[in-house]
């Protein structure tokens, strides 16, 4: 089999695993995928059709496979079979409980299919692969919120749920959940509030409990991304700072996650700009971190929140020495 031959056949095998993950495929993803026309496509669909594979054709919307047909387990190579582990410990680390219970379990059925040779490379490296994600204080109030919430998106039923806002005060919220993500080492999840009418995100470490209700969703809600989108988008207010040039290698990183867009030399460090939405807040609260060692240049009211930051700070802890 010749090099075209090898890779006609690896796309083709690749199509079928594609058909049998999803309800439905389009041929123009496949053929972006594999960076080749949609005739190349059609060719391939046909030559499943004549191996015996039942492909449905959905015109306007793309293939499927007839409900029921299933070949045997496919056989994984070395890298991917080690892409498990890794993908095992992230989930085991940095989702919740009910998730990570649950891709545990879908992992032992992997692993029962893999060679008796991948299963003990899988078993020797596993002990060279450790994900150290940052744990709270206390431990989350729900340990299967994502499970709930995702619950909630698939049958489309609003979610009741006691919060615990920034400023520790506590409130009953129902939600349409429209999507999770991580950000920021935590979890949260976006979604509809009907006491504010208005789409909010909410961390998972703050809910305090949750229910889920018989009340249908009001509405359609679209997909996360865009949401996420339109939160990108939204008004945002430059930040210039300059921090020490020692100071700035350990913000390096840190710095992605509040809007940072810039930076240059200058006489006195590095000049920093950022374009954030909550300055407030989220900024100033970071900035605390490092205050002694940078000057801000704009906005001045940051200067104000950080004062009174201080000030907040100072009194608190006279109280407590007193």
């Amino acid at each position: 089999m010749n090099d075209e031959s090898l890779k006609k056949f690896n796309r083709i095998i690749t199509i079928l695993i594609q058909l049998q993950s999803k309800k439905v495929v389009k041929a123009s993803d496949l053929a972006e995928r594999f960076d080749v026309s949609l005739r190349t496509i059609y060719r391939d669909i046909q030559a499943l059709e004549k191996a015996g594979v039942p492909v449905i054709g959905e015109p306007g919307l793309g293939y499927s496979i007839m409900e029921g047909y299933r070949l045997p387990p496919v056989m994984f190579s070395r890298e991917e079979a080690m892409s498990f582990v890794t993908a095992e410990k992230l989930m085991l680390q940095l989702s919740d409980k009910g998730i990570g219970r649950h891709y545990e379990s879908a992992m032992t059925k992997i692993k029962s299919v893999l060679r008796s040779t991948q299963k003990e490379m899988l078993e020797g490296v596993s002990s060279n692969i450790a994900v150290h994600a940052r744990k709270d204080q206390a431990p989350s109030t729900v340990p299967n919120a994502l499970e709930l919430v995702l619950e909630c998106i698939v049958s489309q039923k609003q979610l009741r749920m006691q919060y615990r806002a920034f400023s520790d005060s506590e409130t009953e919220r129902v939600i349409e959940p429209v999507g999770i993500f991580y950000e920021y080492s935590s979890w949260y999840i976006l979604g509809y509030c009907l006491l504010r009418e208005d789409y909010r995100q909410f961390r998972t470490d703050r809910i305090l409990s949750m229910q889920i209700t018989e009340q249908p969703f009001s509405r359609e809600h679209g997909k996360l991304e865009e949401h996420r989108r339109e939160y990108a988008d939204c008004e945002k207010e430059k930040v210039v700072i300059v921090v020490d040039r020692n100071t700035a290698k350990y913000i390096a990183q840190a710095k992605l996650h509040y809007g940072f867009v810039s930076q240059r030399e200058v006489a006195d460090g590095i000049e920093m700009t950022f374009m954030i939405g909550d300055i407030e807040q989220h900024f100033s609260r970071w900035m605390m971190m490092f205050a002694d060692k940078a000057t801000v240049i704009a906005p001045e009211i940051l200067n104000t929140y950080l004062l009174n930051l201080t000030h907040n700070i100072q009194q608190r802890h006279a109280k407590a020495g007193a």
